[in-house]
């Protein structure tokens, strides 16, 4: 039986404060039209970046018999979206999730989040790479940045890369089984105060870029609310580029109206002030055909 509404299966952790992962899925996708089903990798009272003290409850004892139960409910879902993974052990728990719950029409998305800046996080061993390189075979998009892209394909994090080096980037990761690739945070080789986000779609053989202006802050959570804004775009129909576009356009208007609050960077960005935004058409798009 078809979803009423589209339902995705969320796999990430839950923090109480700072706007990430389900805090930031969760009312974007919901405003969008999604019901969003929480799989939680970890129970945290804050985000860790600016934290110190939290209490951190890893869940991996218990996503296993969340997911038998949802079996034994006949659950159908139109999108598996995975994001932080705190483990090895959770990425192959996340591996057998889709595998069993894989249906036709689904869209699988995976977030490999372990690393930015150039390095992995200090919470993962080297390991975590192999393992993920394993997971995105499942995906059909993926949304790595250009640090995680790096590691994925066993090259140093460039300051700077050209147009034909990110289109080769782009191949090189969907041939590992994602169909749609996308980097973020790819650094401008011409440009230094501008980033983009660079894209392949396999199924058309096309690349995108969509260009974003470089704000001199730092908020945690942007890259899932990035993910989280592009996942509802695709599940509601809207091609790669403008789905990417509306993206960068939410994550850039979230920056600049928190910056200008001046509210404090450790809480992430104010998404409430502007989710409604999620609800009206995109007016204007600057995206390229790379």
């Amino acid at each position: 039986m078809k979803n009423i509404i589209p339902r995705i299966a969320a796999v990430h952790d839950l923090s109480g404060i700072g706007r990430c992962s389900l805090t930031a899925a969760i009312p974007i996708l919901s405003v969008m039209g999604m019901q969003v089903c929480p799989l939680p990798t970890a129970v945290l009272s804050t985000q860790t970046g600016g934290f110190e003290g939290y209490e951190f409850v890893d869940m991996t004892a218990h996503m296993k018999n969340i997911i038998e139960h949802w079996k034994t409910l006949g659950l159908k879902f139109d999108c598996i979206y995975s994001g932080f993974l705190g483990s090895e052990a959770q990425i192959s728990i996340v591996s057998d999730f889709i595998s069993d719950f894989r249906s036709e029409g689904q869209i699988i998305v995976v977030d490999p989040v372990f690393g930015d800046d150039g390095e992995i996080y200090d919470i993962f061993g080297e390991e975590i790479v192999e393992r993920m390189k394993e997971l995105i075979r499942l995906a059909d998009v993926i949304t790595p940045n250009i640090t995680e892209a790096a590691f994925l394909l066993d090259k140093p994090c460039p300051e700077r890369i050209d147009r034909s080096e990110i289109k080769d980037w782009l191949l090189k990761l969907s041939a590992k089984g994602p169909k749609t690739v996308i980097i973020t945070s790819v650094p401008d080789s011409d440009n230094k105060n501008q980033t983009s986000v660079a894209a392949y779609d396999a199924r058309l053989n096309r690349f995108w870029k969509v260009a974003c202006d470089f704000i001199p802050t730092n908020y945690p959570g942007t890259g899932d609310i990035f993910t989280s804004v592009l996942t509802g775009c695709i599940l509601q129909g809207d091609s790669l580029p403008i789905a990417i576009e509306r993206a960068v356009q939410f994550v850039s208007m979230a920056i600049r109206t928190t910056f200008g609050y001046q509210a404090p960077p450790r809480e992430g960005v104010l998404i409430e002030k502007i989710l409604q935004n999620l609800q009206v058409p995109i007016t204007s798009s600057n995206y390229e055909i790379l």
